[in-house]
């Protein structure tokens, strides 16, 4: 795929960019040669056609996580990546608004999401990218929705902004290095944690954009932490701080594609509860991941009468069925100390050749021990490795 340049970006927004574009948004789906070669018949130079065929493709890409605004917008690989969704970005815009943000400064404003979702809840956004091609793609994308009256966006380098200014600051450090990919370390963001860090002390009406795995004593005192998953996938966490905090922990999961309008599910709480242990129950909840990263499965486990397995094992037991937004239910039929040998022959007597294995507090490897156990057989189950009161154990499972 053509790397984006700021040339072919420009020239993707003249008259011949946008006949390309539609073109190639006609053709998106052909083998790719193909593709090229009906681009290239309606007069359009191989260069533009290449760029206005990489759009198309990624505007393809776009559409699960920014709905219709996709085909209008212009995007660059790493930063479709590393986008905020549509849906989490409306969310978030909706609470600044109703803590009477008027305006906003956005650091590290990638493609756009966040400034379009502020603007579109009437917040004033100066945006800013120290990547000068990023910002040159923000700034189309502005264009291309119709929002230049209230977003600004502009190329620069976020400790150089005079963040006081503004009613409000979000910050989405850059967790990517050319050649070294995505970085874990705090340290290593762009710009410096040391900076990200003192925000909220300069504008107490801060938000912080982090890695799902952000440790949580980086939380900003008496700040928020909020984990958010969609359709299940753990997507990213937000530090609240100052007068936007409300809960110490929150777990908010979207369904579908983040599309705000699909409802959410919060779970809220101090995360730092113990949940109740006892024995395995009839039923298994595997909590959504945005639940076990907020700290919150104590919580979870009051909601629906449970207790842990095991003290350090994120499985909740019942005894009856709880419907829960909060977690994947599974019926257990068997628990068994963890054998080879048992396990194997205790397959093979019920003809299981299908086997959907997941595992907590096991540090035996799913394929392998596919492998081991050698599967055959017409019917289908559940495996669960883990631990109960310290003990490794395998749990036959069905859907509930």
């Amino acid at each position: 795929m053509p790397v984006v340049t700021p040339e072919l970006l420009s020239a993707l927004r003249t008259p011949e960019g946008v006949e390309a574009l539609a073109v190639a948004a006609e053709v998106a789906d052909a083998e790719p040669l193909a593709a090229a070669s009906a681009v290239r018949a309606r007069g359009i130079g191989a260069e533009l056609a290449a760029a206005a065929l990489t759009q198309a493709s990624l505007r393809g890409r776009a559409a699960m996580k920014f709905g219709p605004d996709a085909a209008r917008m212009f995007f660059t690989r790493p930063g479709l990546e590393q986008a905020t969704r549509a849906g989490v970005a409306a969310r978030r815009a909706e609470r600044l608004a109703a803590a009477d943000v008027r305006s906003l400064t956005d650091l590290g404003c990638g493609l756009g999401t966040d400034a379009f979702a502020a603007a579109r809840r009437g917040i004033r956004v100066y945006a800013v990218d120290a990547d000068p091609l990023t910002a040159a793609v923000a700034a189309a994308n502005v264009e291309a929705l119709g929002l230049t009256d209230l977003i600004t966006v502009e190329c620069a380098d976020a400790t150089t902004v005079a963040v006081e200014a503004y009613d409000a600051v979000f910050a989405d450090p850059a967790r990517r290095q050319a050649g070294r990919g995505r970085v874990f370390d705090p340290k290593s963001y762009s710009p410096p944690w040391d900076f990200v860090a003192a925000l909220p002390q300069r504008v107490p009406r801060t938000v912080l954009k982090l890695a799902p795995g952000i440790d949580h004593g980086l939380l900003p005192p008496g700040a928020e932490g909020e984990w958010v998953s969609v359709g299940g996938d753990l997507v990213e966490a937000a530090f609240w701080c100052g007068p936007l905090a409300r809960d110490p922990r929150r777990a908010s999961l979207l369904s579908g594609a983040g599309d705000a309008s699909r409802g959410v599910a919060e779970l809220t709480g101090s995360g730092v509860e113990a949940a109740p242990v006892g024995p395995v129950g009839a039923y298994l909840y595997d909590p959504d991941p945005a639940v076990v990263r907020s700290h919150l499965v104590a919580e979870f486990a009051e909601t629906v009468g449970g207790r842990l397995g095991d003290p350090d094992i994120a499985y909740v037991y019942t005894d009856d069925p709880v419907d829960t937004p909060f977690a994947r239910r599974l019926g257990v039929t068997d628990v068994l100390p963890f054998s080879l040998k048992k396990l194997r022959a205790l397959l093979r007597e019920r003809g299981i050749g299908r086997l959907e294995i997941r595992k907590r507090g096991s540090a035996l490897v799913p394929d392998q021990l596919r492998k081991d156990l050698r599967l055959s057989g017409p019917n289908g189950a559940g495996l669960v490795l883990t631990r109960v009161a310290g003990a490794p154990v395998a749990l036959i499972t069905r859907e509930s």
